[in-house]
């Protein structure tokens, strides 16, 4: 299912916005993949970005993670067939905001409702909008992807396309390693490189990931991904109490999620559902 939504990373920010997100990245000139696409050239490729780790202050530790990742082809053959979303509004929110996500979703609100509380109160984000994301990317942590994050991020930054893009998301990465907060056997979530049950990329999950109980681990804990989600959405200029929908304040907050409009629409519009405004 995660497939379909890649298009959310690669619409939803610029490249300089994105490589702002990166930490310590402000001197990083990004390594020439002068061979991508060429497995033979890959083991060499990952020798400079170790050696760039070291540049940027990053532990031997951490960058020891790299050791015997290997190029991944299925990674770029899933890359180069993504789509851009075709459907209207209408077909794409028939199709996601279906029976199950609406009453899954207002079951959880009730469930986490003291959580949901304190974040409001933190972040001013209420629950329906986080439980749209959250059903809408994982169903609900159900489906955070399985595939090794490391090797498909060290492939997806020695291919030509967006090189310089992913080499950052890399090294963020092994930032999140050397912080602590996941070990590389713990790095496993969608074939793009997206974590967690929200689908942080590594730069999005360094700048908000939060504490809210489970020492930011967005992959198991349930306060902390929803926490670090309304982080995020504060983030981008949230406006507690101001309404969400196409038109008012927070939907632009939302098109900073995903750019894609009839997903943003779809987002807003599946939250409108769990608040009962539609």
């Amino acid at each position: 299912m995660r497939s379909e939504f890649f298009t959310r990373f690669m619409r939803r920010v610029s490249f300089p916005m994105l490589c702002g997100l990166a930490l310590g990245l402000t001197s990083f000139s990004p390594l020439r993949a002068a061979t991508c696409r060429d497995p033979v050239g890959f083991d060499a490729f990952l020798t400079s970005m170790k050696r760039e780790a070291a540049a940027q202050g990053i532990s031997p530790a951490a960058i020891s993670a790299l050791d015997g990742v290997a190029y991944d082809p299925s990674i770029i053959k899933r890359d180069h067939g993504q789509h851009v979303f075709h459907q209207s509004f209408e077909q794409f929110s028939g199709r996601m905001v279906n029976s199950y996500r609406l009453h899954k979703g207002a079951s959880l609100i009730k469930k986490y409702a003291a959580t949901f509380d304190r974040i409001e109160q933190t972040y001013g984000v209420p629950a329906p909008i986080i439980v749209a994301l959250w059903g809408l990317e994982t169903d609900f942590g159900a489906v955070n992807g399985d595939t090794p994050t490391l090797p498909a991020l060290a492939t997806l930054a020695y291919d030509c396309r967006r090189t310089e893009r992913f080499q950052a998301e890399l090294l963020d990465a092994l930032r999140l390693i050397q912080r602590g907060d996941l070990t590389p056997g713990q790095m496993r979530g969608a074939w793009a490189g997206e974590l967690g049950q929200t689908q942080f990329m590594p730069s999005s999950y360094l700048k908000y990931a939060v504490d809210f109980g489970g020492g930011r681990d967005l992959i198991h804990n349930v306060p902390d991904v929803l926490a670090s989600t309304a982080n995020y959405l504060k983030g981008y200029g949230w406006q507690r109490g101001a309404g969400w929908n196409p038109g008012e304040p927070n939907f632009a907050v939302i098109k900073e999620w995903n750019k894609a409009d009839v997903y943003a629409r779809t987002i807003a519009y599946y939250a409108s559902r769990l608040a009962g405004d539609q």
